[in-house]
């Protein structure tokens, strides 16, 4: 990650980040539980809006408080990418991004329309979509660092046996227990599906070094930091949902999301 912010700043994508103005910042709190399940989903997302494109990132509770927003806008994305916050970076980091690259504009980005409906059929869409991306044989342990129900059935689904790791969850919709820790699911799995989420929580980098030197599958699907974790398809990443905000759970008409692949063959 810190490679790639210096790469950032140093022009390495075109445009400097200095000419990019954040003209919003946004601090939002959500919570989901879907239908049968006993599990509420609570997520922070800290959203920095610059042109015609928005960096995400989110975060623990606790972690910003709302009144931070007022110090962002109008700053340059320059100084926000030199901000103490890794939060406020790393949304930085996804603003310019999406900017000079936006997903619908991206070679090798494939366009997958989630239908209109309710939370549970989109989610579910949405976690295919995801699961999709698996290319692992029958039988395959999948470490999933940031666990959503509909993911854990959706990868069960390819043939793939989940090994959980979330730090909110003790147990699935179905019982199974949940660690707190991922290197018990890393040193276990033969492929990865990690969110986007763990670029907010300092662990994308581990994660990203651990299957690169296991020459394991790692797919990100991520709303938090999507256009970051596109940043290292092919460097460690083989296969990523992107999928920029306005994010799905926010909307029940139909809406895109990104899916690429480091080989497309």
């Amino acid at each position: 990650m810190a490679g790639l912010q210096q790469k950032v700043l140093a022009g390495h994508y075109g445009l400097p980040p200095e000419e990019f103005a954040t003209t919003s910042a946004f601090w939002l709190h959500h919570t989901t539980r879907l239908s049968g399940s006993q599990v509420t989903y609570r997520n922070h997302y800290l959203l920095l809006r610059s042109g015609d494109a928005f960096g995400a990132c989110s975060f623990e509770a606790g972690e910003l408080t709302p009144d931070l927003c007022a110090d962002l806008s109008g700053h340059s994305l320059d100084s926000l990418l030199r901000h103490p916050s890794a939060v406020v970076r790393i949304a930085a980091l996804d603003a310019y991004l999406a900017q000079v690259l936006p997903h619908r504009e991206a070679e090798g980005a494939t366009p997958v329309r989630l239908p209109h409906g309710t939370p549970e059929v989109r989610a579910q869409a949405r976690d295919r979509a995801v699961a999709e991306l698996l290319a692992v044989p029958a039988g395959a342990k999948v470490a999933l660092i940031g666990v959503v129900n509909p993911l854990v059935a959706a990868i069960r689904d390819r043939g793939g046996v989940p090994l959980p790791c979330d730090f909110n969850l003790r147990s699935t919709q179905w019982g199974e227990p949940v660690t707190d820790d991922m290197r018990h699911v890393l040193a276990e799995a033969d492929a990865v599906v990690a969110t986007g989420m763990t670029l907010g929580n300092g662990t994308f980098d581990h994660i990203l070094d651990h299957c690169r030197g296991k020459e394991l599958p790692l797919v990100v699907y991520a709303q938090s930091g999507s256009s970051v974790a596109r940043a290292f398809l092919g460097a460690g990443v083989t296969a990523l949902s992107a999928e920029p905000f306005p994010f799905s759970q926010f909307s029940a008409e139909e809406t895109v999301l990104y899916r690429y692949r480091a080989d497309p063959r």
